[in-house]
């Protein structure tokens, strides 16, 4: 059974359907939403209902395998309707934004807008006023940096990180930091691999202006407290952002209950295209904020020395932006909804379980971070090293079984230091995984390993 969008989506994205066919696309996503609410959430076998919708999880691997596709922290797999939505975005609705008196144009315009109110109920936001489109959270973290940060912070004042960043929230303040003489700190782990809340309290003082923190680790898969931690710093008069890129995809997500004053995203983690993500940040905040580039499209008024700039979001938004790609984020953000974030946790947190189960009964193999008896709601991912075994090795013999999972550092050297490792293997999971799917890639793991022992 597949998820389809509701009436009103149908609608938007496929104008020229017939009403048979568009209340035919109705009346399945009806089905699929009934048949899903008629079960517990944890009793719901996600990946039986949404797999036929994923066309690239269909296809024979070498050696006339099935794909095994486990490498969902890197970038998610994208579902029919997505790609039904930039292709018809492509062939009926292809024009630029906001610009254009045409018909072509204002349908695009209306399709890229809807798109931003998508992504702020997804979130919770306040306004869709709040959305600033950028092209993936890396990009939304510098938009931060070099706009309120270059002009709130002096000599002196201090960015409170942790050990646990990806290079996306680590390498955006160092290069503030060379501009402007602010100072980074960074909080410690516990011997579980999750934020060490003493060492982080400890270094939470009257000096930090700014606190930025992972949602969820793509390494640990730790789940940090943001709603507990976001009071504590605005206590200190900081203001608070969460990289959410990895918490999006897998539970629900909403900024009034997190408490923060921004938040970062990227469409491709959530079942969206490549090149788009999203700012979100408190709209006075926003309204503060200097222009992060310039150009068309975020100005008001343009002479030869001055310009005055564009209303909130697109003071923010230089150039003709993804267009398709902004559509296409609507489309995943619909399909996700349509199932339940609530209900991709529950399954999500099941898959944890046998993952981490099948990984501890194998000799010589370390997972980092909690595990789910320690965390319950970590992340759906195991990053492991095997003694004496490199992880690139590993990966790439599970490869040739059909199986894709991630080696390397991950976009977490300094994390990887703090463990004593170069790089570990992981294996990340979505909502389209299946219990079977895990029990292949533990028996093809523990073949692995000691084919590699044999042979080292």
């Amino acid at each position: 059974m597949t998820i389809a969008p509701s009436a009103t989506d149908v609608a938007a994205i496929t104008p020229d359907l017939t009403e048979t066919a568009a209340a035919a696309a109705v009346a399945t996503a009806d089905m699929a939403t009934a048949e899903m609410a008629s079960s517990d959430a944890s009793e719901v076998d996600l990946a039986a209902l949404t797999r036929p919708d994923f066309p690239l999880l269909s296809q024979i691997a070498c050696l006339g395998q099935p794909l095994i596709y486990l490498d969902y922290a890197a970038t998610s797999q994208k579902p029919r309707q997505v790609l039904e939505a930039l292709q018809h975005y492509y062939g009926h609705d292809n024009a630029n934004v906001h610009r254009g008196a045409h018909q072509l144009s204002a349908r695009a315009t209306e399709g890229f807008e809807h798109a931003r109110d998508k992504v702020a109920t997804f979130v919770g936001a306040f306004s869709a006023r709040e959305i600033v489109y950028t092209r993936n959270a890396s990009e939304a973290i510098n938009l931060v940096a070099r706009t309120w940060g270059e002009a709130n912070l002096r000599p002196g004042d201090e960015v409170l990180l942790s050990v646990m960043e990806h290079h996306s929230n680590l390498v955006p303040w160092q290069l503030l930091a060379a501009r402007t003489g602010c100072v980074l700190r960074h909080a410690g782990l516990t011997d579980s691999g999750e934020l060490d809340l003493a060492d982080w309290r400890s270094k939470l003082t009257e000096r930090t202006r700014l606190v930025s923190l992972v949602h969820v680790s793509n390494t640990l898969g730790c789940l940090n407290p943001i709603a507990e931690l976001a009071p504590l710093v605005h206590a200190a008069g900081a203001l608070l952002l969460v990289d959410a890129c990895q918490s999006l995809p897998h539970q629900r997500v909403n900024v009034a209950e997190l408490g923060c004053d921004f938040l970062v995203g990227s469409s491709h983690k959530f079942c969206g295209p490549t090149g788009m993500g999203f700012l979100w940040a408190r709209e006075a905040l926003l309204e503060a904020m200097p222009p992060f580039l310039g150009g068309g499209e975020m100005i008001q008024d343009v002479g030869l020395d001055t310009s005055t700039w564009a209303d909130l979001p697109h003071k923010f938004e230089a150039g003709t932006p993804a267009i398709g790609e902004a559509i296409g984020m609507g489309a995943a953000i619909d399909y996700l909804q349509a199932i339940g974030m609530d209900r991709i946790h529950a399954w999500e947190q099941r898959l944890t379980r046998q993952l981490f189960a099948r990984l501890q009964a194998i000799e010589g193999l370390t997972i980092l971070g909690p595990t789910p008896e320690q965390q319950p709601d970590r992340a759906a991912l195991a990053a492991f090293s095997v003694e004496g075994l490199h992880a690139n090795d590993i990966a790439a013999l599970l490869d040739s079984a059909g199986i894709c999972i991630r080696s390397g550092h991950h976009c977490t050297q300094p994390l990887h230091r703090h463990y004593g490792l170069s790089g570990t293997a992981r294996a990340s999971l979505g909502f389209t995984t299946t219990l079977e799917e895990i029990d292949r890639f533990a028996e093809e793991l523990e073949s692995t390993i000691g084919f590699l022992r044999e042979h080292s």
